[in-house]
């Protein structure tokens, strides 16, 4: 094969009654959310703006029509935004779906069979 370092890739999405509610770009933001602790830290961990995360939340609440994190207001120890227990194991089958598409993917790259014909 003449680039053996390319990668294959594929997208996954994950949809409600055909509407869109938890893709790479949500995944990140949730991912960051956990870590950070905070909606505007995670939109800048994922490299999006404070505004389009907000709208990632909302739109993602309205299609599952639950919230998806929880905030704390400041106080005492400051305020925190969580995710909510769904929305975790949202994430989590997201995030296997994600690994076991990865892994398929480069299983049939790498099959005997489609070497031959790459050449």
């Amino acid at each position: 094969m003449q680039f053996p370092d390319v990668v294959p890739r594929a997208n996954v999405t994950l949809m409600r009654r055909g509407t869109a509610v938890l893709g790479e770009r949500e995944a990140r933001l949730l991912e960051a959310v956990e870590r950070e602790r905070s909606i505007k830290d995670a939109a800048t961990t994922a490299g999006i703006s404070y505004r389009t995360a907000w709208s990632a939340i909302q739109q993602m609440e309205q299609a599952l029509g639950r919230p998806v994190v929880v905030s704390r207001a400041g106080g005492p120890g400051g305020g925190a935004t969580t995710l909510t227990d769904e929305c975790r194991g949202l994430l989590t089958l997201y995030q296997n779906l994600r690994r076991e598409l990865d892994d398929c993917l480069v299983r049939v790259k790498d099959a005997p069979e489609l070497r031959e014909a790459a050449g």
